[in-house]
């Protein structure tokens, strides 16, 4: 094997002369759209670009009601409180998730309860979920994280033995189906991110998804200052069409989106489908590469997923098979052989530089509580070897190139596990 790039080597791939693909994608669709809401002096408030996007958006996962919402964390705060969940409840996160999943259960005063992964899916942890379950649990909330959905049966079964609701936190899983259900339709409530690098994005926003009458009237309602949803009839909540909202209206803020981002989504969205594939394409054919390395083990997908949307891609990588090679030391290798940032995976919540509860006042409730939301009582043993140990993630943007670019991440790792000796014995700068 040649010379190693962080040995003054030559890396595997010129990025000047053979780039990766580009994030975000755009054309002079968005630009149109976006001229066609500047003139039109609509530009928020359930403009026409926001209708076509929720209209489709629905249509696209197969479901009943779909919402653009301001982003991706208050997604989940509305989420929740359309679940009516608050002060005294319950919510149990995976330990492994950006810290917006379990922000925003602290956000309605509530008690996120963190707990371990899956060591071979990244994702929540069904056995753990059912003995973390109390008689304030109120709510699960699965993340199915970079390459992965969560094990969706066993979730919702669970859920249904403890009449617990399920809020699916999609936010790397736009277009995942799992046994002919799109990721955000199995739970009571889907929650997604359009932030800047997800798969479909407006630099910022979200979207909320559900098939129930009455959680759709309430998430309607929390987005808009809490206004009654509009064009609704009153009717009985036991009767078939739309549930109202008793009274007039509720107590909430604005969390709408804009008709800019909107006009931007629309176009994402028709994108998707064909970068879907793509994605998936190039995963099968990475890992039946990586598969002949010896210590690298992709996020495992689960046989039940009929197509998989990828935010990451991740492995495992294990340094016995690299001569004792550092994670940190392979990962600086990588980036010299590719030209692309090679990342570990999010931080587990029970030590995360930006999960620190007891810095806002806000949540010191009482003793009690603020005891409660100390993340650090919590073990994830798993969570933490992801971490600190085994843990390589690449963004979805590098699953969008040819064949020809998979085949250079292969000989990449094959060419660090051939030079692992002489490379381990260099101290890094």
């Amino acid at each position: 094997m040649a010379k190693l790039a962080v040995l003054g080597g030559t890396p595997v791939r010129n990025v000047n002369q053979n780039p990766w693909p580009g994030w975000p994608v755009w054309d002079d669709n968005e630009k149109q759209g976006l001229i066609e809401v500047l003139e039109s002096g609509v530009w928020s408030y359930m403009g026409p670009k926001e209708r076509e996007f929720i209209d489709a958006f629905a249509k696209f996962n197969n479901c009943k009601y779909a919402l653009a919402i301001a982003n991706g964390t208050v997604t989940l705060q509305l989420a929740l409180e359309a679940c009516d969940i608050g002060f005294g409840d319950e919510v149990i996160v995976p330990g492994l998730t950006w810290q917006a999943t379990a922000a925003a259960v602290l956000d309605v005063n509530a008690v996120p309860i963190l707990v371990d992964v899956e060591p071979d899916s990244w994702c929540i942890d069904p056995k753990a979920v059912e003995a973390a379950i109390t008689p304030r649990t109120r709510a699960i909330m699965p993340v199915h994280l970079y390459g992965c959905m969560s094990d969706m049966d066993a979730i919702l079964a669970i859920a249904k033995k403890h009449n617990l609701m399920v809020i699916e936190d999609c936010a790397h899983q736009h277009g995942s189906v799992w046994r002919g259900k799109s990721a955000g339709t199995l739970g009571d409530i889907g929650s997604f991110s359009m932030q800047l690098s997800k798969v479909m994005t407006a630099g910022e926003g979200g979207a909320l998804t559900t098939n129930d009458d009455m959680l759709w009237a309430k998430l309607d309602a929390l987005r808009n200052c809490g206004r009654r949803p509009e064009g609704t009839h009153t009717i009985d909540d036991k009767g078939s069409g739309t549930y109202t909202l008793e009274g007039d209206f509720i107590q909430s803020g604005n969390y709408r989106l804009t008709d800019f981002q909107a006009a931007v989504l629309i176009c994402q969205l028709k994108r998707l489908p064909e970068q879907t594939r793509l994605r998936d394409e190039n995963y099968k054919y990475l890992i039946t590469l990586l598969k002949e390395i010896p210590g690298i083990t992709a996020q495992k997908r689960d046989s039940r997923v009929d197509l998989q949307a990828y935010f990451n891609f991740g492995f495992t990588y294990d340094k016995e098979a690299f001569s004792g090679l550092s994670l940190e030391k392979f990962r600086w290798a990588m980036m010299g052989e590719l030209g692309c940032v090679v990342d570990d995976c999010y931080q587990p919540l029970n030590n995360c530089t930006l999960y620190r509860p007891h810095t806002k006042k806000r949540y010191r409730i009482n003793d009690e509580h603020f005891k409660a939301i100390d993340p650090s009582r919590f073990s994830l043993p798993v969570c933490e070897k992801l971490f600190y140990e085994t843990a390589v993630t690449f963004h979805h943007k590098i699953l969008m190139g040819k064949k020809a670019d998979m085949d250079d991440i292969a000989y990449a790792i094959r060419k660090i596990q051939a030079s692992a000796d002489e490379y381990g014995a260099i101290t890094l700068p």
